[in-house]
């Protein structure tokens, strides 16, 4: 066998001009502490804020303080197997979730991680969970009513796509309620949920997704869960992967409905981590600037400008309250972000007014631009009905005799509240709203009794989807009242029928 020495050297020569060399390069770092859901190291000089880091065991993390000598990592998942002295490296990405039509009826956890137990999940894009809000010049006027279902908000403080209403009150008095009952009521409204649940007992959240699927619900909501037993990171980031989901769908032209429970959790968890990071107060009495944690979530939600699509993010944040005082630290930081608030009390939902929502204290800067011709007219007057109930309910315990036209506003404000209590998971078409408001400002319920008046509607609804459904559809397709005479003849002949008067 002969050697060709030359056609080797010629082989070597070639394989070398083909030769580029390639180096990876990552920049690494050691652990000098972690406990508590925090980490520190050093060597990670060139780490960016929010970037995500890599553990030797595998977790993973995210840079939240950049200081002069390490940095502050905040770990996602468990930290029981990160010791002292391991190295973690940077990735180069800011931390990002999945986003798209591929969440949609699935239970994930903040880092978009299925926890349903239903496979992995397809996601082809993904967004940052920080990003800026859509500017002055980006937004739209809030001018589209979205429809909760519930009287006692749609005809009080309504709520527009792309607001934020604060739902605030104590604990047990039906916040959660609220924000189901308003998720059930979009389907078929061309409106996609998400509801992200903070620091809530597994259980608790096993029942609302249950609630969800029973209802067919899940087909157009993503739920997002970070549970009590999860360490602070996850709880702090859980809102914010939300919204980045949410803002997918809203630059696409969408409609989202997000449902944050609750932020009190969470701005207890950003304490907790602040104190650990030892990061500087900022807005006085709490660790870490809380009022930014919320604003730089809350603007987020927005009704955007036609250029960018014309979707919407509404927001339903929740701050639990402590003894009713909504005038506590995190309570008027929240209000003073959003567009209104609908605060719950606890005494009027231990006496049976479900849902307890304080009219006095409850307010929606939008107002009737969130509401159809229809509602503002058979709405209008409830908001001084009921104040001058209460005021003069307060001034007869005295017992003094009353006049005719006392008499008869004591009347009225009884059966305006008998008619805005609503039962559980039972959202009410605007169009059924209308109708039975119409009903109570023009006098057809004063020769109703008290007790009669849940009958009485059932009754009602009933009547007019057999008899004048043509009615209900005129309310919902042009948004304003039909003939009023019609109307009142219609609703005289179901009181006759009926045996009401």
């Amino acid at each position: 066998m002969s050697i060709n020495t030359q056609e080797i050297s010629a082989l070597i020569k070639q394989q070398l001009d083909q030769f580029t060399p390639s180096f990876n390069v990552t920049e690494t770092g050691i652990v000098t502490y972690v406990g508590d859901g925090i980490a520190r190291a050093q060597g990670l000089d060139n780490a960016m804020s929010g970037e995500l880091l890599r553990f030797s065991n595998g977790s993973f993390g995210m840079a939240q303080n950049l200081e002069s000598n390490d940095v502050g990592i905040i770990i996602l998942g468990d930290f029981a197997g990160i010791r002292e002295g391991d190295v973690v490296s940077r990735t180069g990405k800011i931390m990002e979730v999945p986003v798209g039509e591929a969440l949609v009826g699935r239970v994930v956890n903040p880092l978009g991680q299925p926890v349903d137990g239903l496979g992995p999940i397809k996601a082809k894009r993904t967004r940052p969970i920080e990003a800026p809000a859509p500017g002055v010049m980006q937004r739209k006027s809030v001018k589209e009513p979205l429809q909760t279902g519930i009287k006692a908000i749609d005809a009080l403080v309504p709520i527009g796509r792309g607001q934020r209403e604060l739902v605030i009150g104590d604990r047990q008095t039906g916040k959660t309620s609220i924000a189901i009952d308003a998720i059930l009521n979009q389907k078929d409204q061309n409106m996609i949920c998400i509801y992200v649940a903070i620091g809530q007992k597994e259980s608790t959240v096993r029942t609302q997704v249950e609630t969800l699927r029973r209802y067919g619900a899940l087909d157009y909501t993503i739920v997002v869960t970070a549970s009590a037993s999860q360490p602070s990171p996850l709880l702090f980031l859980a809102p914010y992967s939300g919204v980045a989901m949410a803002e997918e769908f809203m630059y696409q032209g969408k409609h989202v409905l997000i449902v944050y429970d609750d932020l009190s959790k969470q701005a207890v968890a950003y304490r907790e981590l602040s104190l650990l990071l030892r990061r500087p107060p900022g807005r006085e009495a709490y660790p870490g600037d809380v009022f930014y944690l919320h604003s730089r979530l809350l603007e987020r939600s927005a009704k955007v400008s036609d250029e960018l699509g014309g979707g919407s993010i509404t927001a339903l944040p929740f701050i639990e309250t402590q003894a009713g005082d909504i005038s506590a630290y995190i309570a008027t930081n929240v209000i003073s972000i959003t567009d209104g608030q609908i605060f719950l009390k606890d005494n009027l939902f231990n006496s049976g007014i479900r849902p307890a929502v304080d009219a006095g204290s409850s307010v929606s800067r939008v107002g009737g631009s969130a509401q159809i011709k229809a509602m503002k007219k058979v709405a209008g007057t409830l908001r001084i009905d009921l104040a001058s109930y209460r005021e003069l309910e307060a001034f007869t315990q005295f017992g003094s005799d009353l006049d005719a036209a006392t008499q008869a506003k004591l009347n009225r404000g009884r059966r305006t509240i008998e008619v805005l209590k609503q039962p559980l998971h039972a959202p009410i078409p605007v169009e059924k709203q209308v109708l039975i408001l119409y009903c109570l400002t023009h006098g057809f319920l004063d020769t109703v009794p008290v007790q009669d008046i849940a009958e009485f509607e059932r009754a009602l609804y009933d009547y007019f989807d057999l008899r004048h459904d043509d009615l209900l559809s005129h309310i919902r397709q042009t948004k304003d009242l039909p003939d009023e005479a019609l109307l009142d003849a219609a609703i005289r002949t179901f009181k006759e029928e009926s045996s009401y008067n």
